[in-house]
């Protein structure tokens, strides 16, 4: 294999290695103030929605993994599949490796072979060219283009970038991509300042990713003779971030760290579009029996959210924002601090 391959399958190996499903985070430091008397019932119709022209059977999808190696190509392949049962969206991994190994692009297309109908998401990172990204796009008839902003990660990787002046490449791609374009961050947190810098750019969509997931800085530092702790504890909490980000009226999705429906459900409250799930997927998945569990967990996952959405009174995704809410004093803490002028 080559280089890059080899450190996509490391990524897959170390992030199953430092999963912990009972892992806290922002998550429980935030409540939701249910009513006792509803007066709803359990729909799951309610739960469905329109992403990028195309109806979903739920607001959460699979998020940015894997892509580029011999595994990459088994786990995408069942994403797809599992993606086009559920009817939910999928975010392929980043594709920038297509742009000097193009020989790469069955671990990705494959998605789209076993999911020639639903909504796939291409993932590039922030100094891929116009012209790759749209070819990109192009192979895997992708509905819309992720682009990551992963300075922490590449710090802490030893092969890294070393140069982060990614805003005219940016602007670039956000005047020549005809698909949509999602600003994404890998597990540290979108600040709320670069989220209102690239509005003014014209991009609004973003994916927060924030911390209490996986750990990109953990994973490179596993793989660094040098490897620099301290990157570990400077994300920002996900749920700190999505408040944030609600100031800016921009279309959010949330993700990092989500572990059940409740956080699902959560994130939708904090003003999230839509939810993306990883790890939590993807360590099912690699289990024993992986498919059919991970088909399953989805499936349960829409019921649930149903009932959610059932316990607190709601029959629209809409008004999950309008639910009261409240959080732990330590995290109202630094939530206020951040609000401050």
């Amino acid at each position: 294999m080559s280089i890059r391959s080899t450190r996509k399958e490391e990524h897959l190996a170390l992030a199953q290695k430092f999963y912990k499903n009972e892992k806290s985070n922002s998550f429980d430091q935030m409540h939701l103030v249910r009513p006792a008397l509803p007066e709803t019932n359990v729909n799951l119709q309610a739960i469905s929605t329109k992403m990028f022209g195309k109806t979903v059977s739920a607001p959460f999808f699979i998020n940015a993994m894997t892509g580029g190696s011999k595994k990459s190509f088994a786990i995408n392949q069942a994403l797809g599949k599992i993606a086009q049962q559920t009817h939910i969206a999928l975010a392929l991994g980043s594709a920038s490796i297509l742009v000097k190994e193009a020989d790469q692009l069955d671990s990705f297309i494959i998605a789209r072979q076993e999911n020639p109908n639903g909504v796939l998401l291409a993932n590039v990172n922030a100094k891929t060219s116009v012209r790759d990204a749209e070819k990109i796009i192009a192979e895997l008839q992708a509905d819309a283009l992720q682009v990551h902003l992963n300075v922490v990660q590449e710090i802490a990787m030893p092969e890294g970038d070393r140069d982060f002046h990614w805003l005219a490449n940016l602007q670039e791609l956000r005047q020549q991509i005809t698909v949509p374009i999602i600003i994404k961050e890998v597990g540290c947190g979108l600040d709320q300042a670069t989220i209102h810098r690239l509005k003014k750019e014209g991009i609004t969509f973003f994916d927060i990713a924030g911390s209490g997931g996986t750990n990109f800085a953990q994973i490179e530092n596993a793989r660094n003779p040098q490897p620099l702790a301290y990157l570990e504890n400077i994300g920002l909490p996900t749920v700190i971030a999505a408040v944030l980000a609600a100031n800016e009226d921009v279309d959010l999705i949330v993700s990092g760290g989500i572990r059940n429906p409740l956080d699902v459900f959560k994130g939708l409250c904090l003003g999230g579009k839509y939810v993306g799930i990883s790890n939590t997927f993807l360590q099912v998945l690699l289990q024993d029996n992986g498919f059919e569990n991970l088909l399953q967990l989805i499936k349960e996952w829409q019921k649930q959210l149903a009932y959610l959405m059932a316990i607190y009174g709601q029959n629209n995704l809409t008004d999950l924002p309008k639910i009261k809410r409240y959080f732990d004093l330590p995290l109202k803490a630094q939530i206020d601090q951040l609000l401050q002028k």
